[in-house]
C-alpha cells in the first residue's frame, strides 16, 4: 500500500513537506518552514507522523520553504536519514546556518527549541547525496521484506541543485516535481522531465493562476528592465532590487551584467552582499557539473561593491548604483525591507520586482504600489508616502501554467496531486487537465488528509 499525507505545503506556498509510506517506508518529501510566519505555525504538522514510520527525508532543493525545517524534522526523528543532490547538500550548509541566525532572533526560546550552529554543522554531515538521473536504493525498517524503494532525481531546473524525484516500487511510479521550470534562465537551463508514464504525478502549481501572457521570455523581459533601468541611472537615480539570495540574485546579477557587456545597460555600480556572495561561489564551483548557459562565466567574475559597508542607506544616493538585497520578498526585518523605507521616499529613486511575491508580504506591497498613494510596510510601521518610482518585472524560476499542463501530459499519470499553489492556482490548474482527461483523478491536497495511492 502507499499512502500520501500533506504535512504543509497543501492549499499555499510555504513549510512544504510531504509523507509517503510505500509499503512500510516512510519518507518525507522536503521539509521546509513558512516564511510569513513565525515559531511552530512556520512548521510543517510534524504530530501527523508521531506514530508513523520515518526513515527517509528526501529534499528537492534548497530555499527554505523546502530545506529549513529539516533540523526541527530531526529533533523528532534523530535516525531518519537524508538525501538531496551534491549542490542541495552543498547549499544547504549556508542556508541553514543563515536560518539559525535569523530564528534566533525571531522566535522565543519558550515557543520553539532553536537548533544551534554546532547541530547544524552535524546535521550536514548526515546528508548523503546523489547525482542527477542515478537511480538508487532505499528501504525502511517495516519494509516487510517487499521490493526496495527505488528514487532518481532529475533536474529541475529551478535553482541550482533543484530536483524532482521519481519514486518506484513494484512497477509502481510517483513523481514529485518539486519546484520546475520547463524555460532556461540567465543562469540554469530549463528541467529535464524524463519520457515515461507514471501513475501519480504531484504537481506543483506557483502560476496556475497566473495568465502567462504577462509574462516575457527571459531576454525579452530583460530588454524592458533595461530601458527602464537606463532611464533611471542616466537620470541620476539608483535602484533597489529585492532578490532571493539562492538563485534570483545569481540570474539577476548574471542578466544585468550581460547587459552592461553588451552596451544595452548603462554601467554602474552593483551593490550584492551576505549569504548571497557565499552562495554565488557555490554557483561558481559547479557550473561545470550541471545545466547550465555558460559554463565559462563566473559570478565572481562581476565587479561587486558590499551594500553591508554602508550603514547609512544615503550613501547609495551619492551617485546611480544598482542594490541587490535580501529578502526577496521584502519580509520584515530583512536588508530589503530596511533599505525599502528609504527608498520609497527618495523621488529620483526606483524599486524594481523582478519575481513572485505573495500578496501578505511587504514585497507585494511595496511593487504593487504607485506613485502619491501611502503605504505601511509592517501593522507597527509608520505610513510612507511612495515618492520612488515602481517598476514590476517578471524573471520566473517557475514553469508557466500551460508548461504544467504539459508536464501533465508527457508523464500520463492516473492521479494528480496539485500542491504548492493558493487555490486559485490550484482550481484553474485542476480544471485544464480534467478538461483535458475526464479519466485522470485529480487531487488538491489537503493539510493532514490522507490519500490511497495504491
Amino acid at each position: 500500500m502507499i499512502k500520501f499525507i500533506p504535512l504543509g505545503g497543501a492549499g499555499e506556498i510555504g513549510a512544504n513537506c510531504y509523507y509517503l509510506n510505500v509499503a512500510g517506508t516512510g519518507i518525507i518529501i522536503d521539509c521546509g518552514i513558512h516564511p510569513q510566519k513565525t515559531g511552530r505555525e512556520s512548521l510543517p504538522d510534524f504530530e501527523l507522523i508521531k506514530n508513523r514510520d520515518v526513515d527517509y527525508a528526501v529534499i528537492s532543493h534548497a530555499h527554505q520553504d523546502h530545506l529549513s525545517g529539516l533540523p526541527f524534522l530531526v529533533q523528532n526523528h534523530p535516525y531518519i536519514k537524508i538525501i538531496t543532490t551534491p549542490q542541495t547538500r552543498a547549499l544547504a550548509e549556508l542556508t541553514l546556518h543563515d536560518t539559525v541566525s535569523i530564528l534566533s532572533q525571531q522566535v522565543p526560546e519558550d515557543d520553539l527549541k532553536i537548533y544551534t550552529h554546532e547541530e547544524i554543522d552535524l546535521l550536514i554531515q548526515m546528508i548523503e547525496y546523489r547525482g542527477y538521473e542515478y537511480e538508487f536504493e532505499i528501504r525502511g525498517y517495516n519494509h516487510n521484506g517487499s521490493e526496495p524503494v527505488r528514487v532518481t532525481f532529475f533536474d529541475a531546473g529551478h535553482i541550482l541543485g533543484s530536483a524532482s524525484i521519481l519514486i518506484e516500487h513494484n512497477g509502481y511510479k510517483i513523481f514529485y516535481t518539486g519546484d520546475i521550470n520547463l524555460k532556461s534562465q540567465s543562469w540554469i537551463l530549463g528541467a529535464l522531465v524524463p519520457f515515461l508514464k507514471v501513475d501519480t504525478l504531484i504537481l506543483e502549481t506557483t502560476y496556475g493562476a497566473t495568465d502567462s501572457s504577462t509574462i516575457n521570455r527571459w531576454n525579452k523581459e530583460a530588454e524592458r528592465f533595461a530601458a527602464a533601468a537606463n532611464k533611471m541611472i542616466n537620470g541620476g537615480g539608483s535602484i533597489l532590487i529585492p532578490v532571493f539570495s539562492l538563485g534570483k540574485m545569481q540570474e539577476i546579477l548574471k542578466t544585468i551584467w550581460k547587459l552592461m557587456e553588451s552596451g544595452r545597460l548603462t554601467r554602474t555600480d552593483i551593490y550584492t552582499g551576505g549569504i548571497a556572495r557565499k552562495i554565488s561561489r557555490v554557483y561558481d564551483y559547479n557550473r561545470y557539473v550541471v545545466n547550465c548557459n555558460d559554463p565559462d562565466f563566473e559570478l565572481i567574475s562581476v565587479p561587486q561593491k558590499d551594500l553591508y559597508e554602508f550603514e547609512n542607506p544615503e550613501e547609495f544616493f551619492k551617485h546611480p548604483c544598482i542594490v541587490l538585497a535580501a529578502s526577496g520578498m521584502m519580509i520584515e526585518g530583512t536588508a530589503s525591507y530596511k533599505l525599502a523605507q528609504r527608498w520609497l521616499r527618495q523621488q529620483n529613486s526606483a524599486v524594481f520586482s523582478v519575481g513572485y511575491m505573495e500578496k501578505e508580504t511587504p514585497g507585494f506591497m511595496v511593487s504593487n504600489a504607485e506613485r502619491g498613494m501611502k503605504i505601511r510596510l509592517s501593522k507597527q510601521g509608520e505610513e510612507t508616502e511612495v515618492k520612488c518610482t515602481i517598476k514590476r518585472f517578471r524573471f520566473t524560476a517557475h514553469s508557466l501554467r500551460e508548461d504544467l499542463l504539459k508536464i501533465a501530459d508527457k508523464l500520463k499519470p492516473e492521479k494528480v496531486i496539485l500542491v504548492h499553489g493558493d487555490p486559485p492556482a490550484i482550481n484553474w490548474i485542476g480544471a485544464s487537465i480534467l478538461k483535458d482527461d475526464k479519466k485522470i483523478k485529480v487531487y488538491a491536497a489537503e493539510p493532514g488528509k490522507e490519500i490511497i495511492l495504491d
